[in-house]
């Protein structure tokens, strides 16, 4: 069964979503292949814009599916993992075409990481974020620290990590993590009518505009902040807090 689903919307809008409602739309690994199987037909197709959500109301992604990945325990196994996502992500965060996170559930974790690698974040009233991950013992460590910091200020980046809190909308709007708080929760229609005006611009336009935006980024610099972040992640991966932290979670499931 096919855990990613992709889906076009006239000739301007590819929309990619996580389909595993059940679970919360965790990624395994299947999740991870075909998720960038999805961004190859993207960036080939004749789209200008391109969003990543996931299914139901209840979640956009809890991260790394924990049923699957607890197994992994030592650094090496951790940083294969790591390094795998973590080239999706970097990936998307320098992709050619504009790219949207639909929140239309809660992004936890690792899914905190997917929604910051997008250009804009949009979401439904109801919606939190949390990167969480300290509380698993680790750090993020598919990129999602080092994108954070290039999104929102310094400060608010560090913030946002350290407390390893889930932040409301209202919260996340004043702090410029998102840019639209969609009131018609009813995707992909509401997404879509706050997209209108970007889809007025023909695809040359749209696709200028994100070049000038990667024209700020250090690509150097970011590749190797997100090597560093996966080498930390998978250093305290195998640390007996990291293993006990899960069982609990796991236990608490």
């Amino acid at each position: 069964m096919e855990t990613v689903q992709i889906k076009n919307y006239g000739n301007s809008v590819t929309w990619i979503q996580i389909d595993r409602e059940e679970i919360r739309n965790a990624v395994n690994v299947q999740v991870m292949e075909e998720l960038n199987h999805a961004l190859t037909l993207a960036e080939r197709d004749a789209s200008g814009i391109v969003v990543i959500s996931g299914s139901g109301k209840r979640a956009f992604c809890s991260g790394g599916d924990l049923s699957m990945f607890q197994y992994l325990k030592s650094e090496k196994q951790a940083k294969e993992m790591l390094l795998k996502m973590g080239a999706i992500f970097e990936r998307l965060a320098f992709f050619p075409k504009v790219t949207v996170a639909a929140l239309n559930g809660t992004a936890v974790g690792g899914g905190s990481e997917l929604a910051t690698a997008c250009d804009i974040r949009v979401g439904a009233p109801h919606v939190k974020v949390g990167f969480v991950q300290g509380k698993l013992g680790i750090t993020t460590g598919w990129g999602g620290g080092t994108l954070l910091f290039e999104r929102v200020t310094k400060n608010i980046a560090l913030d946002m990590l350290l407390s390893a809190r889930m932040y409301s909308v209202d919260e996340l709007y004043k702090k410029g993590y998102l840019q639209k708080v969609v009131l018609n929760t009813s995707f992909p229609e509401g997404v879509i009518e706050y997209l209108t005006p970007y889809l007025m611009q023909n695809k040359g336009v749209l696709q200028a505009y994100k070049a000038r935006l990667l024209d700020q980024l250090d690509r150097t610099k970011i590749h190797r902040n997100i090597e560093n972040e996966i080498h930390n992640c998978a250093k305290l991966w195998e640390t007996d807090a990291h293993h006990e932290a899960v069982q609990a979670f796991l236990n608490r499931s």
